[in-house]
């Protein structure tokens, strides 16, 4: 460990503890005088004064206010990038932590200016949430961790995810080859094995025209997703011929949930019974899915459910995957990971 001149580029409170530091390792005893050490630009009494004197005199001087002034103008400009983007978490952290002590921010502008660091709606959201509960600078900064964590966790375009049918446990699940024997003859849709498997993982496209994170999917910004089946690239959707009519509920007609082609099916999401319909889609919430259909008399919402009836092909029988526009239930609830 080395001594160092003071020159305004460094908390007077730090250098002060360095210089002690320095004296406590040659047995305490201060070689020469401290104000030999002071850049001849500090304004400070040239007589030999304590260390504590020395101390206020630094902070007196006008490079002191120079030297917070110019951190705080640094902390305007601080911006939070998440890692998945090319940040660094840890030195974004340290730097924040840094700056607020060199310029002696409290712990409400501490809140402040991580406020204004944050990139997106989610962590803006989240940290209006939980900042009041912040009762410490240990605390602000665990909370952001918490955020960071909590956000990186999110279901975001592009995810694969699995939907879990809550009463029976399996998953929503495709073969690539096994079509409907009647009705459009497309690729089945059914709930499948009780353990996830390549055949029940799907990708998310999330569509988010009215909302700036066009990443995320919000309960609360009318956003709608499409499922892609991961293995055969197909997406989920259904077929509803004009001669039908609309819908027929509760077989592998041509109005079933199929992976063939459709006009573009958007899904739309909601929680489940009486949660809080807000925030964003994450993992294990329990939902229900929805898109609307157009009829001979107009839109109608239809829900995918599915049930304890079977279908078969072949030789071989499936539990059945239908949409309907009756009253939600438990049948209609899906978890999805």
């Amino acid at each position: 460990m080395s001594l160092t001149k003071y020159d305004g580029n460094i908390h007077p409170d730090e250098w002060i503890n360095n210089i002690h530091n320095y004296f406590m390792l040659n047995n305490g005893k201060y070689g020469y005088d401290i104000n030999m050490l002071v850049d001849t630009t500090i304004n400070i009494p040239t007589r030999n004064y304590g260390i504590e004197e020395i101390r206020k005199a630094l902070k007196e001087d006008v490079s002191f206010s120079i030297f917070k002034n110019a951190n705080k103008r640094k902390l305007q400009l601080l911006k939070y990038i998440p890692e998945r983007e090319g940040g660094d978490t840890l030195k974004f952290i340290s730097n924040f932590r840094k700056m607020c002590y060199n310029a002696e921010i409290d712990l409400e502008g501490q809140k402040k200016y991580l406020y204004q660091s944050l990139p997106n709606s989610y962590f803006l959201t989240e940290f209006f949430k939980r900042k009041e509960a912040f009762n410490s600078t240990d605390e602000l900064i665990k909370g952001f961790e918490e955020i960071i964590i909590d956000e990186s966790n999110l279901i975001r375009n592009e995810s694969i995810i699995a939907l879990k049918h809550v009463v029976t446990g399996r998953y929503l699940s495709s073969i690539e080859g096994i079509c409907y024997a009647t009705g459009s003859k497309s690729q089945a849709v059914f709930v499948g094995n009780l353990e996830l498997e390549p055949n029940g993982m799907w990708i998310i496209k999330i569509h988010n025209p009215h909302f700036t994170n066009k990443e995320l999917a919000s309960y609360t910004n009318n956003t709608t997703i499409s499922l892609q089946h991961k293995s055969s690239n197909k997406f989920l959707g259904i077929h509803a011929f004009k001669s039908q009519g609309g819908l027929y509920l509760g077989s592998p007609a041509p109005n079933s949930p199929s992976t063939g082609h459709t006009e573009d099916a958007r899904w739309s999401f909601g929680k489940s019974k009486l949660e809080n319909n807000q925030g964003y889609l994450k993992p294990n919430d329990i939902i229900n899915l929805s898109t609307t259909v157009q009829k001979q008399k107009g839109c109608i919402l239809q829900s995918l459910r599915s049930h304890d009836f079977q279908f078969n092909v072949e030789d071989d029988s499936f539990q059945e995957v239908v949409c309907h526009n009756e009253r939600l239930g438990g049948n209609d609830e899906v978890r999805q990971y």
